[in-house]
């Protein structure tokens, strides 16, 4: 039986990032992943395919350049499954090479199968045929990810009724789509079909979605949602969905209303990939969503050696914190210093438009009595914007009165994923309204928005009083 000082059940970002740390310690890594390549759900059906899926419709349907030519423009008349799924291979191909060089490099070992816990020093691997391999280990990390909720009374048939796994590794452009659950994945994958001019629809059983997104970038969201038809649903349920003779599914709601398209996805949770670990012979226990419970600062579970990270512990379940977590994980296990967690980090959802936040929302101000001012930028009014064609899009800046320091930023529209970085590294360092105000943006940049926003939240703030001259 082979040891190694680390295993790793996993290879999305949480195991990848916990594996090459571990690895430059000097650490022997052995990484376990249940397909025959490796990536994990970030490369093969989540993060990489909903983000180049996005990109490709896009560019196909000339979304971008509407704003000038009209909502009739398209780069290509009648975009295909195919067009889509021709540029998804190359990037998962292009991904998957580069991860391959980043294990082989840092001498990490991987090996295909499904694992299983023998004991808490000790894992089964079983490959695609029969042979089964077990390996030992002084610390482990579980990084397996999640996979869709498939309720029992929705006909999951891949033709017609999809998961967001399936949706992503087949894509097709439907006639029509029924969309259900409006959080992060479901948001996602409407927005990029209705940037195809597919009539969406969709459902969510709570009257509110996004609940931690700042409520005016919401409503500005859902404005733009309503602006080119999307039908929005809320607070009523899907009780039952039947197929009719042409296949298409006919979606009957809690309030008795029927929707009928010719493809659903059903987007409404996903489950830790958990099952079959083996998790009782080491002392675990998964909950009823097949998450593990960790020490949020050292990602332990109660078993001391083994650890869990990224979607598998729940929120957030985003990429850039799994590898963040990961990392720490793989730090605590050998000894290895640990720099403190920024006080904020940002959320980015791949919408079309895109929405990213960091900080705090107005509502968490006003719960926490802090006074404070807001100010507002449109991007139509920087001169990018213009030369962009951009007819909406937002940035939203929070300030404290007492301090001026910035306390949340929050963006919707064109490039907000990237935007968002400033006002990360200003919120982080503890910068005020006046670095705004005081300091130049290239020009013409959709950055200039923060120096407009900063001075829309300045001419309402009360001046700050003159320091008196030192005496002679």
């Amino acid at each position: 039986m082979d040891n190694f000082d680390l295993v790793v059940i996993g290879s999305g970002p949480a195991g990848r990032r916990a594996a090459i740390q571990a690895a430059k310690l000097g650490r022997t890594v052995l990484v376990i992943e249940n397909r025959l390549r490796v990536g994990g759900v970030s490369v093969h059906t989540g993060t990489i395919p909903s983000k180049t899926l996005r990109e490709t419709v896009l560019n196909l349907s000339g979304w971008r350049e509407r704003g000038f030519y009209g909502l009739a423009y398209r780069v290509k008349k009648d975009i295909e499954g195919k067009d889509l799924g021709a540029r998804l291979r190359m990037t998962l191909d292009h991904e998957i090479d580069v991860l391959e060089h980043q294990f082989a490099r840092n001498g990490v070992r991987t090996v295909a199968g499904k694992a299983r816990f023998i004991d808490a020093h000790s894992i089964a691997v079983k490959n695609g045929g029969d042979g089964e391999y077990t390996f030992g280990f002084e610390n482990a990390v579980i990084a397996v990810g999640t996979a869709p909720y498939r309720p029992k009374h929705i006909p999951f048939n891949e033709t017609n009724v999809f998961d967001s796994d399936n949706v992503a590794s087949d894509p097709r452009v439907p006639k029509s789509l029924t969309v259900v659950g409006a959080g992060v994945i479901g948001l996602e994958y409407a927005t990029i079909f209705s940037a195809m001019d597919v009539p969406v629809t969709l459902v969510e059983p709570r009257e509110q979605f996004l609940e931690f997104i700042d409520r005016e970038i919401i409503e500005e969201f859902v404005h733009e949602l309503r602006k080119r038809g999307m039908q929005l649903r809320l607070g009523v349920k899907v009780e039952s969905v039947e197929l009719d003779n042409l296949g298409w599914a006919i979606s009957t709601l809690s309030d008795g209303r029927k929707i009928r398209t010719e493809m659903l996805l059903y987007a409404a949770g996903r489950v830790g990939a958990t099952a079959g670990l083996g998790l009782e012979t080491c002392g675990l226990e998964a909950d009823d969503r097949g998450r593990l419970k960790v020490d949020p600062k050292t990602f332990q579970t109660t078993q001391p050696n083994i650890y869990a990270a990224g979607d598998v512990i729940g929120f957030p379940s985003l990429a850039s914190t799994a590898m963040e977590q990961g990392r720490i994980a793989a730090c605590h296990a050998f000894g290895a210093p640990i720099p403190p967690a920024p006080d904020y980090f940002p959320y980015g959802i791949y919408a079309v438009p895109e929405i990213s936040t960091v900080g705090l929302t107005e509502a968490e101000v006003k719960a926490r009595n802090i006074p404070y001012e807001c100010g507002i930028a449109r991007f139509r009014e920087t001169s990018r914007g213009h030369i962009m064609g951009l007819q909406g899009g937002m940035m939203k800046l929070i300030f404290s009165l007492k301090t001026r320091r910035l306390l949340g930023a929050h963006i919707i529209g064109e490039g907000a994923t990237e935007l968002i970085h400033i006002g990360q590294a200003v919120l982080n360092l503890k910068g005020t309204v006046d670095y705004f105000v005081n300091n130049a943006f290239n020009y013409p940049t959709l950055a200039e928005a923060y120096k407009i926003a900063a001075l829309d939240a300045f001419n309402r703030m009360p001046r700050a009083e003159a320091t008196p001259p030192a005496p002679e």
